[in-house]
């Protein structure tokens, strides 16, 4: 078997769990705080749409981070061989589709809606710029659900662990 030194398993466990909050915690704001006080406060729908995209795009970057660090986590967690901290296929799957519906989100559906969104603020004649505006939000529809769909599968992978330390009598892993 294997073996990882203790406080090497320790900072996995805690990248993984820091990693998790950036992820899940990142989304709660961004959808519950950010994006409400950014269409209360700003004055435009121009200058609120561009700052929204913005910090989405800021979150995108923590998402790849912390994407990274979920596999490299459960690799090390794989290696040590360690029985408390076994990766389970679930959590191995719900990573996975995580990680590919951000990357489906970040590389192919959120450049097509920022274009469509800079396309629209820059057209005058009011046909066209509706036109823009509508072909954007149909593009920000599906990213919308994609993203709660990723919210949930964070918050069911923080359930799986927290399922590991309870099944295992309480102990931290």
């Amino acid at each position: 078997m294997r073996r990882m030194p203790w406080w090497g398993m320790v900072c996995c466990l805690t990248l993984e769990g820091v990693a998790l909050a950036v992820w899940v915690g990142g989304m709660i704001v961004l959808s519950g705080a950010v994006i409400p006080a950014v269409f209360n406060t700003f004055g435009g729908q121009d200058s609120g749409g561009m700052f929204l995209t913005r910090a989405f795009e800021g979150y995108h970057r923590f998402v790849i981070g912390a994407g990274g660090v979920l596999a490299v986590a459960l690799l090390g967690r794989w290696w040590s061989g360690e029985p408390r901290v076994m990766v389970s296929v679930s959590e191995i799957m719900v990573v996975i589709m995580m990680v590919v519906i951000a990357g489906v989100i970040i590389l192919v559906l959120h450049p097509e809606a920022a274009a469509l969104q800079t396309q629209a603020f820059a057209t005058k004649d009011e046909g066209a710029k509706k036109a823009a505006f509508e072909a954007f939000f149909r593009v920000l529809l599906p990213i919308r659900s994609l993203y709660m769909v990723n919210l949930v599968l964070g918050l069911l992978l923080m359930g799986i662990r927290a399922k590991r330390v309870m099944d295992d009598g309480g102990r931290q892993s």
